[in-house]
């Protein structure tokens, strides 16, 4: 099958070059959307990541060329307009698990560097500065941490929690049994706001969970509380995180995902000039980590990542069933 690679890394090429046996794939740096659409013209499919742009519009263009599928290399699929898709009998296709490990041990990584203020040590020691001043943490053990979307990440994040000693409470549309078994306890949101020390986010971001953190849930929150994004940075509201900052009610940030992400994350913008008052105000803080989207990306899982995208499209082209169809 051909296949049109958008949003396309260097780490793209160097495994799906390795797990691609049959496929002709056309890679392309650029993101898909309404300009770029055209350079699919020719192909069969297109492979996509989490910042291309799948509207109604770009669907329909797509649909034009000659595009029978839509191959997502990536969990997420809120960047895709699924009604315009099944409109346009488009299969839309996904990875859903990438080593959930990578993520929830992403999360974690976080949380550890803001409270113990590791990189923060790691600067001073580089410059001769051997002070423990301001860098006092806290014991995690005994702490509450609460979990915000229990499925395959979430339930790995809580059972790592766990471990540290925490009390973990979880809120979640579906109770995940495995998680209640070892001692986790499902809350309604207003009470694991009251009381998390930590808040980690691990759910989808749709129409219910659009700005999820926002300036009356931060309000709900244990003043100076830890928050954690590792899902969509959609689930936060910007500017009221960057007001509970101001204000001290948010105690410490993690970010490993942004809602305006697409013009930056994985680009090096080191010489440009960065236009997001937004991004740069939470850079500003010294209670803030980001990392930019670097939660999956662990060996195993660009390894998944390749081979179930691989092997989705294979299945679509040979006529089997389609295990990870979006509907």
């Amino acid at each position: 099958m051909r296949i049109a690679f958008f949003s396309t890394q260097p780490y793209d090429r160097q495994y799906f070059n390795r797990y691609n046996e049959k496929h002709e794939i056309t890679y392309f740096d650029l993101r898909l959307n309404e300009q770029t659409v055209n350079l699919a013209a020719g192909n069969e499919a297109v492979c996509v990541f989490v910042n291309d742009k799948l509207d109604e519009k770009v669907l329909k263009q797509l649909k034009e060329l000659g595009i029978r599928l839509v191959a997502l290399r990536c969990a997420g699929y809120n960047n895709v307009d699924l009604i315009t898709a099944r409109s346009l009998g488009m299969t839309v296709l996904r990875v859903p698990a990438y080593s959930p490990h990578a993520v929830a041990e992403h999360a974690v990584a976080l949380i550890m560097a803001l409270n113990r203020k590791t990189h923060k040590a790691y600067n001073r020691i580089r410059e001769g500065n051997f002070s423990l001043d301001k860098l006092t943490g806290f014991d995690l053990y005994g702490k509450t941490v609460g979990v915000i979307g229990t499925g395959k990440i979430g339930e790995v994040f809580a059972s790592i929690m766990l471990g540290f000693g925490c009390r973990v409470i979880a809120y979640d549309v579906a109770r995940n049994r495995l998680l209640e078994e070892k001692g986790v306890e499902y809350v309604e949101l207003p009470v694991l706001f009251n009381q998390s020390d930590i808040v980690s986010l691990h759910c989808p971001l749709n129409s219910h969970t659009h700005h999820l953190i926002n300036a009356a849930n931060l309000g709900q929150m244990k003043k100076g509380a830890m928050l954690v994004n590792t899902s969509r940075g959609g689930l936060i509201d910007t500017p009221a995180v960057i007001e509970a900052l101001k204000n001290g009610q948010l105690g410490y940030l993690g970010m490993d995902v942004y809602e305006q992400e697409e013009k930056l994350f994985f680009y090096n913008l080191s010489e440009e000039i960065i236009e997001d008052d937004q991004i740069l105000r939470l850079m500003s803080f010294p209670n803030v980590m980001i990392t930019a989207h670097q939660g999956f990306f662990t060996d195993e899982a660009l390894t998944q990542i390749a081979t179930v995208t691989l092997r989705n499209i294979d299945d679509f082209e040979e006529g089997r069933e389609l295990e990870n169809r979006v509907e």
